[in-house]
């Protein structure tokens, strides 16, 4: 039971899901172009297959990983096979693009353009998944999914670092706007995790002081989920008169940075949007807690208060992180509108890639938004896991 014999490594039969993945991956490298060349940043693109786009070494290197991990991925093969096979096929996507961006540039030149296709984003969509799902299968434990996580981030940054993708199209619009990338990125993580932040500080002692009493309880749900159904792009602009307004009528507004436009709505708008899963998490954790353990914490002669913190808090904390992980995740995303308002952030570039027809520049703000997203998610799940193991110790 502890390990796989050599007959329990390939069982007999074809896995449903993995067939859908080998599939997937079979149809989008034999039947979609892998990469496309395009004379400049927004010129229509010629499409290649794969054979076209890289190095013959390449193709023979990536045809032969796929030939045989794709087998592995349909049949019933064991957990860490099927993992082991997704994750080459992930590598050898992630370094394809590299090499055919660097086989398909002419030396000098400053103006062509080479990106992925959709048959490489298919690949490499399903291959993310296929890893996911052989993860899953595997069920590391949380501190081995921080260690995977923080070997995938080092090894992508030491990529970057070297230069290897440097001919790839979405880092061209990169070196050209490097001066303000930092700044943007920065002002998106700060604008998403200082509403969650307020989000936390506002909604758990919000939900802890309407639980017992039903009239509070659903009159604060049913604001915070009225909420909830305004669309985002909406909400946003409907802060821009009021906030304006505070900022030329209240004395030290301005200073503080509030106004119609900039930080200030982003940041209302996404701390709006974060408060209903705090505080439902924070309710459904405290009525989670089981009615014995109440029973044995005034049994002992705790107070109220020291119910509070000292058995109910703790046993509802995974449940509390559920709901921080949902918001954390989901102004990530949101946290792009912000640049719609002049709020800053990663939605800069997609906005400004929007409005010029270029793909690449909206990419250059699509896809950092997206790493952040999982990373954020993965590291949180882990810290989830972490902490059902303490509250379980502590029930009886």
């Amino acid at each position: 039971m502890g390990g796989h014999s050599a007959t329990g490594l390939l069982r007999p039969g074809v896995d449903p899901l993995g067939s859908a993945f080998a599939a997937l991956l079979g149809l989008s490298l034999l039947a979609l172009p892998l990469m496309t060349t395009r004379p400049n940043r927004i010129a229509a693109g010629t499409g290649l297959t794969a054979w076209s786009a890289l190095p013959s070494g390449a193709v023979l290197l990536l045809g032969g990983v796929v030939a045989l991990g794709l087998p592995l991925l349909a049949l019933r093969a064991a957990p860490p096979l099927r993992l082991a096979a997704a994750a080459a096929i992930l590598l050898l996507l992630g370094l394809s693009a590299g090499w055919a961006a660097d086989h398909l540039t002419l030396p000098g030149d400053r103006y062509g353009r080479v990106s992925p296709d959709a048959g490489w984003w298919l690949a490499f969509a399903t291959a993310a998944l296929a890893v996911g799902d052989g993860l899953a299968r595997l069920r590391p434990g949380p501190i081995l999914r921080i260690a995977l996580l923080a070997l995938l981030v080092g090894a992508t940054g030491l990529a970057l670092r070297t230069g290897f993708w440097n001919n790839l199209s979405v880092l061209r619009e990169y070196a050209s706007r490097s001066d303000t990338f930092g700044r943007e990125l920065r002002t998106h993580a700060v604008l998403a995790l200082t509403s969650v932040a307020a989000a936390a500080a506002l909604g758990i002692p919000a939900a802890i002081l309407a639980r017992p009493v039903p009239a509070l309880r659903t009159g604060l749900l049913a604001t915070l989920n009225v909420v909830q159904t305004i669309p985002s792009m909406a909400l946003f602009g409907m802060l821009i008169a009021p906030l304006a307004w505070i900022g030329r009528a209240v004395p030290g507004a301005a200073a503080l940075g509030i106004a119609g436009i900039g930080a200030a709505p982003a940041f209302v708008a996404l701390l709006a949007y974060a408060l209903l899963p705090v505080a439902a998490a924070t309710v459904a954790g405290l009525d989670a807690v089981p009615w014995p353990v109440r029973d044995a914490a005034r049994g002992v002669g705790m107070t109220a208060r020291q119910r509070l913190l000292q058995v109910e808090l703790p046993l509802a904390l995974p449940a509390i992180l559920t709901g921080i992980r949902i918001v954390l995740v989901q102004n990530i995303g949101l946290a792009v509108i912000a640049g719609l308002v002049g709020g800053g952030g990663l939605g800069v570039f997609v906005f400004q890639g929007i409005s010029q027809n270029a793909g690449d520049l909206v990419l250059l703000g699509a896809l950092p938004t997206v790493a952040m997203a999982t990373g954020a998610a993965v590291l949180l799940d882990a810290v989830v896991d972490l902490s059902r193991g303490r509250a379980a110790e502590r029930v009886p």
